[in-house]
């Protein structure tokens, strides 16, 4: 279990979050939604340690901060929104950074099996620069595969954090990336993943943390936070979440109800 208590973060004199709660399971996908601004890829920065913090985030029950980087490098992979390369890399040299931090160094097939995996097979000798921003998208994410390529390893989950990681996709590669997503929870791995797409999330997630202005909302199911009131009030927009009769689990959906604001 992956536990964030109290977490405040401040950037320059700008306090960016205020006193957030946050909890994800192994064995689950994790979102966290919001409005522009709300603070959820800081949050997410300050659970991967990118951005120093106030609070306490455990992992297992134990800080993070207690950790050797090696062994929480071995047991988590970070999906950033953006990945700048600064020299000529390979797909293939580019997907390979994975093995020096994960624990799969020794099995040199990894990196095309993950290729493979995210829908780019025969990219391996491509220029990075030369793809476009969906297909660099998924070779960052084939990278981070590669460095948590199990589940779980000795009894202890691998956790993947991913950073709007469909939002430069097109609808079928959406739902590609989400169900590696889905799978790699399934087989009892933990995945936290920042959203836009609400109704993505909806299909997909386990558990919702819904924020704003750098605070919590709610944190719950799809059914518990995606509600009209929850939503409304977060987004500044009134939002009426229907149900789509013909969706096998009867997930809610979102719409936009009515063109003025709140």
């Amino acid at each position: 279990m992956l536990n964030a208590t109290d977490i405040e973060l401040s950037i320059g004199k700008a306090p960016i979050l205020h006193n957030v709660e946050f909890q994800a399971q192994s064995g689950q996908l994790t979102a966290i939604v919001g409005p522009n601004g709300s603070g959820k890829t800081t949050l997410l920065k300050a659970m991967t340690g990118d951005l120093p913090y106030k609070g306490i985030v455990t992992l297992d029950g134990t800080d993070v901060q207690a950790i050797p980087a090696p062994s929480l490098a071995a047991r988590r992979a970070v999906l950033p929104q953006a990945a700048g390369l600064a020299f000529p890399f390979t797909v293939l040299e580019v997907v390979r950074l994975g093995l020096t931090a994960g624990l799969g160094a020794q099995d040199s097939s990894l990196p095309q099996r993950a290729l493979a995996h995210v829908g780019l097979a025969g990219y391996e000798g491509r220029l990075y620069h030369a793809l476009s921003g969906g297909e660099q998208q998924r070779c960052q994410l084939a990278r981070v595969l590669v460095q948590v390529w199990e589940p779980t390893r000795n009894g202890k989950a691998s956790w993947l954090f991913l950073d709007e990681p469909v939002s430069a996709l097109d609808i079928g590669h959406q739902l590609e990336v989400m169900t590696i997503a889905r799978r790699f929870a399934d087989a009892g791995g933990g995945v936290i993943a920042v959203m836009h797409d609400l109704n993505l999330t909806s299909m997909f997630a386990d558990s919702i943390l819904l924020m704003n202005s750098g605070r919590t909302v709610v944190q719950g199911n799809a059914q518990t936070v995606l509600s009209d009131e929850y939503l409304s009030r977060a987004y500044g927009c009134r939002v009426r979440v229907n149900v789509a009769p013909l969706h096998i689990q009867d997930a809610p959906y979102i719409l936009p109800h009515m063109a003025d604001l709140i």
